[in-house]
């Protein structure tokens, strides 16, 4: 279940009454994270947009009565600015974004809008703030320029992307490390220091994901209704993660970046092992033998957009700098998404039980 390799140190008390910023606190990513800081004594503050699904984590967990929420939109840079004045954070935790590949396809401006100014609007608002001494820009593994390998990308790759979303993200990894060099950092031409740093994760899954056109979603949807799910790509490869293995890795890197500054003003990759990279199909039939199901899979006939067919990511600096190490192997991932998703269809606390989640992954 756990990997052999793990050495994850987590000093949860170092979150104890911490005074955090997380911009996408009503998304996936963002409400299991509020909820882990919340668990750890820190003082979160939100700002996003309202949850864009229904159900959606955020509101099942109840994670609004744990937050200080203001529901915004980081292209407001007044509304933004006047957010972050209030909550007076010490740690900025940037994870607001458009995060899906085919809607940037459908409204590519508004994807650059959101991605690449949203984060210029994050920035600058830090710059005015002087209680922020960290900021994490979360970006993802589509930033690189694909090249179809079949080894993993280390954060020195050239940046790019085929499809409106992942130049977005290249573009905001571009605008973080401006902003760090020219401003923010030791050298910039602010009199304060604020150690910026930026992170890419693989493809996170767990409970709670109700996004459209994702696989999980998509998958656990036709396992109710015993259907085939269709895919588009089956045989694509990704680096595939439980959410709360890049969560642990964003909470390690911010509180390298409040403690130490300027060693680790740096990109980082946070991925799975080479093992579980794996194919889509491979994802879908594992977890329908998880659910017990007798669904199975169809490919998609119509044209589709641009996917990379092959992305890996090497996380060995993280590994050996930070200590970072993924917990739960693919196999193990799946069935605690079938776990908390079997949880929520019969009515559990879902804010209890994605405590518990996280309480059985810390523990290892």
């Amino acid at each position: 279940m756990a990997s052999a390799l793990n050495d994850n140190r987590m000093n949860t008390t170092f979150w104890k009454g911490r005074r955090v910023l997380l911009t996408g606190h009503t998304g996936f990513k963002g409400s299991w994270l509020a909820l882990w800081l919340n668990s750890m004594g820190a003082n979160v503050h939100g700002y996003a947009l309202a949850p864009d699904t229904d159900p959606s984590l955020y509101e099942l967990a109840r994670i609004d009565d744990l937050v200080e929420s203001c529901i915004g939109d980081i292209r407001d840079r007044d509304s933004l600015e006047a957010a972050v004045q209030a909550a007076q954070p010490e740690i900025v935790l940037h994870l607001a974004a458009q995060p899906l590949v085919r809607e940037s396809f459908k409204d590519p401006v508004t994807t650059f809008d959101t991605n690449v100014m949203g984060t210029i609007n994050v920035l600058e608002a830090v710059r005015r703030c002087e209680s922020v001494k960290a900021v994490l820009v979360v970006t993802t593994d589509k930033c690189y320029q694909n090249r179809e390998w079949d080894w993993g990308y280390r954060e020195n790759e050239a940046l790019g992307g085929h499809d409106p979303y992942s130049a977005s993200k290249a573009c905001t990894e571009l605008v973080a490390q401006s902003w760090r060099l020219s401003f923010m950092g030791a050298t910039g031409e602010d009199a304060r220091h604020c150690a910026v740093a930026t992170a890419r994760a693989g493809n996170v899954i767990g409970g709670g994901d109700w996004a459209k056109d994702r696989l999980i979603p998509d998958l656990l949807n036709s396992i109710a209704n015993n259907k085939d799910v269709v895919l588009r790509n089956p045989n694509a490869i990704r680096p595939w993660q439980h959410v709360l293995e890049p969560l642990a890795g964003y909470l390690m890197l911010a509180e390298k970046l409040y403690t130490e500054g300027e060693p680790w003003t740096q990109a980082w990759n946070f991925g799975p092992h080479d093992a579980d990279a794996r194919s889509v199909s491979w994802i879908v039939e594992q977890l329908i033998r998880e659910c017990e199901s007798s669904a199975g899979w169809q490919l998609e006939s119509a044209a589709q957009p641009h996917e990379a067919q092959h992305l890996k990511l090497d996380c060995s600096k993280a590994r050996q700098q930070l200590g970072w190490n993924p917990v739960w192997n693919l196999e193990h991932c799946l069935k605690e998404i079938a776990r908390w998703h079997s949880a929520w269809k019969d009515g559990a606390d879902m804010q209890q039980e994605s405590l518990e989640t996280i309480q059985r992954f810390s523990k290892l």
